[in-house]
């Protein structure tokens, strides 16, 4: 019998597993959703939103289908120590000693990114530790154990009281007597009728009490705030600190600019709090506020591409000026609407000519500007475009293509020749020609563009990218995304076109995080070609 109560009461360690969110690869935007149990196997989806919406259901799914918490269960983190919600002790602070205690639950715990989800059987107690836990089901009370002497006692016979007084069971008296039962009571005469009385004034209602609202408890830094903190306004100011940084986890975005504002006013709250209580470890969380919204600040400048102060450019741009931007942006539209021939390749090489030739009408070109280029004829393309009329060159276009840089062959554009009536369609001068025109050669001729041999309507998507994104590199004013419209006009396709031409750019490591809509292309330029792009002002 002892063996069977043994085997029956024995415990065991409370479950625990996990289900994770984590990139397929460097500069991918689809990711690999996990989960720790065998029998799960792990899926790859196509963005961080998408798959989080998936871990997050996935994880719903076991717990509706999984047993419920088993009273009896060890919890989960006590094998663990702990570790997973008590901090270590300082170098001067004894460790403060933990016990486990309340009825067993499942807790779901996740990070501050929402990059992993951990279920834990475990003690209540150890759940409210932990700042970020969510109770997901809670084990009855377990049933206790009958006394030993019940079983006896239900067997026994009842003893019965005798009429003289107690009966002990080891006298050694006879049957004891039965109850006498007592006779009834005679009945009470009625009595007679009291006079009414009369009627009491209804006294007047008194005012209801209002009710003492007791102030909110704040949490913040894995600290509660406490009710009797004064200043009233900095008790306040850390409550509402305390749910922004949880309203900011809960965020599918980062805003480095929003998250250094909510540390500097950490910093400044937790200074007041360390003045008023006297406590060091207070003033030592607002120094890691400090340095934290320092940061958070210098990786926002970095993102949008502006220097500190006193420092040079975070991004060091082949086009360092706005002015600069806005001339490159204006070339690519001339050429966009002025194109003589049809085509993606006639619009790459009519764009090479125009910013060779655009302060005067007049340039050079050798062979190797054209060769450099992803034409299939670029010989046949230069005859179509001086027969067209808007070309002239010093000879014909075999000579053209074998000219050197020691012998360059002469062009004319007569649409960008100024005269007195007309000064040409571009207003920078003659220093700025070359910056731009380098700068399209960078672009075009950039080193995995040409490795991955991208053919020229795939150049002329890389172009309007890098004139299109913001200081971060997101596509669009704000980063909402360009019309498609626009983008299959500028190279030459069709809309239907483009997602193949975003695959390309996206596998050169030029795009990241690259949605095709119907109207809208979203996304943002690597950090590789930041310094490639025009930021839209």
């Amino acid at each position: 019998m002892g063996v069977e109560a043994h085997a029956t009461n024995e415990r065991v360690t409370g479950r625990t597993w996990t289900v994770r969110l984590d990139p397929v690869g460097r500069g991918r935007a689809d990711v690999r959703v996990s989960c720790s149990r065998p029998a799960c196997a792990a899926r790859v989806l196509p963005s961080a939103a998408v798959g989080r919406t998936a871990a997050v259901e996935h994880l719903k799914a076991h717990l509706r289908a999984g047993p419920a918490p088993r009273p009896l269960a060890y919890c989960a983190c006590r094998a663990d120590e702990c570790h997973t919600h008590i901090r270590p002790a300082g170098p001067r602070e004894r460790p403060a000693p933990w016990r486990c205690g309340g009825p067993v639950v499942l807790a779901v715990i996740t990070d501050r990114e929402g990059r992993w989800w951990q279920v834990m059987e475990c003690c209540s107690r150890c759940a409210a530790a932990h700042p970020t836990a969510k109770i997901a089901a809670t084990a009855p009370a377990p049933d206790r154990p009958a006394p030993a002497d019940a079983s006896r006692s239900a067997t026994a016979p009842t003893p019965t009281v005798s009429a003289f007084g107690p009966h002990f069971s080891h006298t050694g008296s006879g049957d004891a007597a039965p109850h006498e039962v007592p006779a009834p009571r005679a009945e009470r005469p009625e009595r007679p009728e009291r006079p009414e009385r009369p009627e009491r004034p209804e006294r007047p209602e008194r005012p209801a009490r209002p009710t003492r609202k007791r102030a909110r408890r704040g949490r913040i830094a894995q600290r509660f705030v406490p009710y009797e903190l004064r200043p009233v306004s900095l008790r306040d100011e850390l409550t509402e600190l305390g749910e922004a940084f949880r309203a900011y986890q809960q965020r599918a975005e980062p805003d480095l600019a929003l998250l250094a504002d909510l540390h500097a006013r950490k910093a400044k709250a937790f200074s007041a709090w360390a003045d008023v209580s006297a406590d060091t470890g207070l003033r030592r969380e607002a120094e890691r506020a400090e340095q934290a919204a320092a940061t958070a600040r210098l990786q926002h400048l970095h993102r949008i591409g502006e220097a500190p102060q006193g420092e040079g450019p975070a991004v060091a741009r082949l086009l360092p000026a706005p002015v600069q931007w806005d001339h490159a942006r204006a070339v690519l539209a001339h050429v966009a609407g002025h194109a003589p021939l049809p085509g993606p390749e006639a619009r790459l090489l009519v764009l090479l000519v125009t910013l060779r030739t655009a302060h005067s009408g007049t340039g050079n070109l050798v062979g190797q500007d054209l060769k450099g280029l992803p034409l299939p004829e670029p010989e046949h393309l230069v005859e179509r475009l001086v027969e067209s009329g808007w070309l002239r060159i010093a000879g014909t276009a075999e000579e053209l293509m074998a000219s050197r840089p020691e012998n360059p062959t002469r062009v004319d554009v007569p649409s960008l020749t100024p005269d007195e009536s007309d000064p040409g369609p571009f207003t920078f001068g003659r220093k700025m020609r070359p910056k731009l025109s380098g700068w399209a050669q960078r672009v075009v001729g950039e080193k995995k563009l040409r490795k991955a041999r991208t053919t020229a309507e795939a150049r002329l998507l890389a172009l309007a990218l890098a004139t299109g994104a913001d200081g971060e590199g997101r596509l669009g004013p704000g980063g909402q995304g360009l019309d498609l419209g626009s983008l299959s006009s500028w190279c030459a396709v069709g809309p239907g076109e483009l997602p193949e031409l975003v695959d390309r750019l996206t596998a050169a490591d030029w795009l990241a995080e690259a949605a095709v809509t119907d109207t809208l292309l979203t996304g943002r330029l690597t950090e590789r070609v930041l310094p490639l792009g025009c930021p839209l002002t």
